[in-house]
């Protein structure tokens, strides 16, 4: 590993270091959604989760699928969930 790999880590970690954006990871768990399903489980306004959604696909947290007038948006790597149910532990934990 070299610089331009921690680098390219913390970039990563700075995209999921967003509570919106943890939010709308949380909600995409399940399987793929569009903007107006992410905006009403979440309660973010669209045009909000679609600023989030351009930052997390241009970092490759999420993917896209067109299906008509309709973009659907899915985990890109389901490590992405086991790296959020980890830190997730280690908070609970942390509670005691």
């Amino acid at each position: 590993m070299d610089a331009e790999f921690f680098c390219r880590h913390s970039e990563m970690c700075k995209t999921l270091a967003n509570d919106k954006r943890q939010m709308i990871l949380a909600t995409l768990r399940d399987g793929e959604l569009s903007v107006g399903d992410i905006s009403e489980r979440t309660g973010i306004p669209q045009a909000n989760v679609s600023q989030h959604l351009a930052k997390m696909r241009a970092a490759g947290v999420v993917t896209t699928r067109r299906e008509g007038t309709f973009i659907y948006y899915a985990i890109a790597n389901p490590k992405l969930i086991q790296a959020f149910d980890l830190i997730t532990e280690v908070m609970k934990e942390q509670r005691g």
